[in-house]
């Protein structure tokens, strides 16, 4: 059955609900589903060296050296390598507005406009839903974000895994990432980094009801060519199974604080930019400590005129994408 025109195309009702009183369309909307991605503010891109994928090298072997005496050789060794290819995925949406339903809107720029922030919002969520739960295994379209990447304890990467001990399926997660030569995003080579726009003008579209019929409307394209590396897991750390039930409850709820501490001491001690990544379950009750206890480690600031959580000097980004409702891992 084909879809109906109202649930993928603007109505008059819909510039009708954009409206004031005086005529002219609002040029301030309410976001009520904008969510807090904040996971965006910290990462780092490179561009790809293949076209639809980055090319990871990745040493395995480390040759062990031999001691020798006055006449006497050694034998030849080299170290051994892998590669891994991170896969790129491309989103895209598309708008269609009828050019006649334009032209009987007051501010057909502005209808545009508003129509274009609210597709961007659904570029930012099916992004950072990705970039978090993302599988190629089940979603091939897609890239491998971080949480299946540390979702078995005795896999290699199971090293930086720590299990909070949850074992119901109302479990969350914390990640601690560190940005930097080993972990970012990443874009096609040859491509523009981040969400492009294309204003195609009036074009002849079919009707998606009666496809043999036509109609001219205004289209526009967005398109983000985008994946995720992490060329080594060490820069990594997922704190999993921590069970949202006696979070909340605050009685029997694991130790975030040692739990983070732990996770800081797996980072390597290389240049990058670390940063903790969590719901707002978690981001509550983290604060509710921050207020409760006097300590050197977690602290509340200020960071560009917002309040700014920080553990040992890493912050805390709230990321609403982040569920609360995760299966134990084992």
């Amino acid at each position: 059955m084909a879809t109906a025109i109202a649930t993928s195309n603007m109505t008059l009702a819909d510039i009708a609900k954009q409206t004031t009183p005086d005529g002219s369309i609002e040029s301030n909307i309410a976001e009520m589903l904008t969510q807090d991605n904040e996971i965006l503010m910290d990462q780092t891109w490179e561009e790809a060296n293949g076209g639809t994928f980055h090319r990871c090298s990745i040493r395995t072997g480390i040759p062990e050296a031999a001691f020798r005496r006055f006449y006497e050789g050694v034998t030849p060794t080299k170290t051994t390598y892998a590669q891994v290819d991170e896969p790129i995925g491309m989103m895209e949406a598309r708008s269609f507005v009828d050019a006649k339903l334009l032209d009987m809107s007051p501010n057909p720029a502005r209808v545009r406009m508003n129509e274009m922030a609210g597709i961007l919002e659904g570029f930012n969520q099916s992004y950072v839903q990705t970039l978090l739960y993302g599988d190629v295994s089940t979603a091939p379209a897609k890239f491998n974000g971080f949480l299946p990447r540390f979702d078995s304890l005795s896999a290699a990467s199971g090293e930086n895994v720590i299990d909070a001990n949850g074992t119901g399926t109302d479990n969350a997660s914390i990640l601690l990432v560190k940005w930097g030569r080993n972990v970012f995003g990443t874009y096609p080579r040859g491509s523009k980094a981040g969400l492009q726009r294309e204003d195609l003008g009036k074009q002849e579209v079919l009707d998606g009801n009666t496809p043999a019929r036509r109609y001219t409307a205004y289209e526009d394209k967005m398109q983000w060519d985008c994946g995720l590396v992490v060329q080594d897991w060490r820069d990594v750390v997922a704190i999993r199974n921590i069970d949202k039930s006696l979070l909340v409850a605050q009685s029997g709820a694991p130790a975030l604080l040692e739990l983070m501490a732990a996770a800081v001491d797996k980072l390597r001690g290389e240049q990058g930019r670390p940063a903790f990544y969590v719901n707002r379950t978690v981001k509550t009750m983290l604060r509710i400590q921050c207020m409760k206890q006097a300590n050197v480690y977690l602290t509340l600031g200020q960071e560009e005129g917002r309040p700014k959580l920080s553990f040992d000097s890493i912050p805390i980004r709230k990321v609403d994408m982040m569920q609360a409702d995760e299966a134990r891992i084992t």
